[in-house]
């Protein structure tokens, strides 16, 4: 992340910074598409068998699953979506395991406005799937090794102690809606990039490698590692729903602090900063 100060002023007090690199903003959009294809086509694959399980065993003559999406008949005769997530059943009936309205419903763990493709395939689900990842992978490995060499993970991501310690106040701030437009991310933003970026993607990444048969074959100390091939893809399930999260926060943010000025600064690396964010201090 470049932050030499331009020549060029926006309004009377504030100075617009070269903040973001064309690493930087390549590897961000590269995930943001990956991200959404990887999480349409995964839930596609879910949809197969809609449980998630801890260990090496599962299937339909075990019943030691810790979340399951299914249509399940009633007393009554109806049938109803149900998610059973550790032993506690909540009936989802219009949105999971039971979507759609009632003359044209679906039977499936999630709808089909949120899988690729909208119908029941799972085969094109993993080529999309499996083609994304491979993508998404790539792109962490060519952002980790172009951090480390122009210095934007040790600068822009990894949090020093001024970092943690000021983070009470940080928090603080962003609840109060109070944002500070400065030459490089404060410690909330920082600690929460750091915990996406090489804690999430490089789990997604692993637990991902280790359903696969021939990674099992391969490297079978990834199995061991994460306690077997299903507690692998309950991980992987947790870590997405984690990063869902993450980036409806992130969205909520880019929105709060000013869009125009953010999208800007990730599409052309240009972010306007406060007035005191120029003054002192030596340009890097």
């Amino acid at each position: 992340m470049a932050t030499a100060i331009d020549k060029q002023h926006d309004g009377a007090d504030r100075q617009t910074i070269r903040r973001h690199g064309p690493a930087t903003r390549i590897t961000h959009w590269t995930w943001a598409i990956a991200l959404f294809f990887l999480l349409l086509s995964g839930l596609q694959i879910f949809n197969a068998h809609p449980s998630l399980y801890i260990g090496e065993q599962s299937g339909f003559a075990f019943d030691n699953s810790v979340l399951s999406i299914r249509a399940v008949r009633g007393a009554g005769g109806e049938v109803q979506g149900v998610t059973t997530a550790f032993g506690r059943r909540m009936d989802t009936t219009g949105f999971l395991g039971a979507s759609g309205p009632e003359d044209s419903r679906a039977y499936r763990a999630f709808p089909g406005w949120l899988t690729v493709p909208s119908y029941q395939d799972l085969a094109t689900g993993r080529v999309v799937h499996f083609f994304f990842a491979w993508l998404f992978a790539a792109t962490f490995l060519s952002w980790l090794v172009a951090s480390l060499i122009n210095g934007h993970l040790r600068r822009d991501i990894l949090p020093t102690f001024s970092d943690i310690r000021g983070l009470p106040r940080s928090f603080a701030e962003h609840l109060r809606f109070r944002f500070h437009h400065g030459r490089s991310y404060n410690g909330l933003q920082k600690i929460s990039y750091s915990v996406v970026l090489l804690i999430f993607f490089p789990l997604i990444i692993l637990t991902g490698l280790t359903m696969s048969p021939g990674m099992n074959a391969g490297a079978p100390w990834l199995t061991e590692i994460f306690g077997g091939r299903q507690t692998a893809r309950t991980i992987h399930f947790v870590v997405m729903l984690l990063l869902v999260g993450f980036f409806a926060i992130h969205i909520f943010m880019v929105f709060a602090a000013g869009p125009i000025n953010e999208m800007r600064s990730m599409l052309t690396g240009r972010y306007r900063v406060d007035p005191e964010a120029t003054e002192g201090g030596p340009e890097r």
